[in-house]
């Protein structure tokens, strides 16, 4: 009786430690389950920054890259460096892109929005803006006030509308969309960071993109990062191309 008792136990804990063993290489990216999961998507894109220098976007083109999604703007007076060398030569591509601005909790809602359209300019055939919200420096542990972030978000999300005439895309992780974005915003399509499983119903709504993976490696780069965020889009190529600016 004592060794089948003990046997039993060796099996469980065996059974424990590869459990163990594998949720531990998922989520130090050394199982990438994520890839495989979004593998079933038919439209894959990027998104970049000047972290990735510069870009051969011919190359990237030819690696199955449908869309991408470049920073513009950070807060009031953030412009990245590699902005307007990315935005004039990504058009010479089939891919197809938008550009996005890093929300600032402090900066006037108006004014980072102005920022943002005289960096841009015509988005004519490109995908809608973007606003990027998550937390940055130490604004996890002082957390704003929620009635205030809601309020600024929307007037930068009202400007760009009223500009450009289509819904901004909002960019957010599980955090801070579990802290503020939950129960406001259900008009404006939704990308969602979750670089360990595919986002569900653990969200509460329908998803427009989802950012995979932040480990991914491309050809035609060449900058301080060496990884290269993946993204899919949750339709057809054609569903993705009815999204763009007109």
């Amino acid at each position: 009786m004592k060794k089948k008792r003990f046997k039993t136990i060796i099996i469980l804990f065996t059974i424990s430690f590869i459990l163990f063993a594998l949720l531990f290489c998922v989520y130090a990216k050394i199982i990438k389950i994520n890839t495989i999961l979004a593998s079933q998507y038919e439209v894959q894109g990027i998104d970049v920054s000047h972290y990735q220098g510069e870009i051969d976007w011919k190359k990237i083109e030819s690696q199955n890259i449908d869309f991408v999604f470049i920073k513009a703007t950070e807060g009031s007076g953030m412009v990245d460096d590699a902005f307007k060398y990315n935005w004039d030569n990504v058009s010479k591509t089939s891919i197809l892109s938008g550009a996005y601005h890093f929300f600032s909790f402090e900066s006037s809602p108006e004014t980072q929005a102005q920022l943002y359209i005289d960096t841009v300019g015509d988005m004519k055939g490109r995908l809608p803006p973007v606003i990027d919200v998550e937390y940055y420096g130490d604004t996890q542990k002082n957390l704003p006030e929620k009635k205030d972030l809601i309020n600024n978000l929307h007037k930068l999300l009202t400007v760009l509308e009223d500009e450009y005439k289509i819904k901004p895309i909002i960019y957010t992780t599980y955090s801070v969309y579990n802290e503020y974005l939950k129960d406001n915003f259900y008009d404006y399509p939704l990308w969602i960071r979750n670089i360990y499983y595919k986002p569900g119903i653990i969200i509460g709504r329908k998803w427009t993109f989802w950012q995979f993976s932040d480990t991914e490696k491309l050809d035609g780069y060449s900058g301080e990062e060496e990884f290269i965020d993946k993204n899919v889009f949750d339709g057809t190529i054609d569903e993705l191309r009815q999204l763009t600016v007109k």
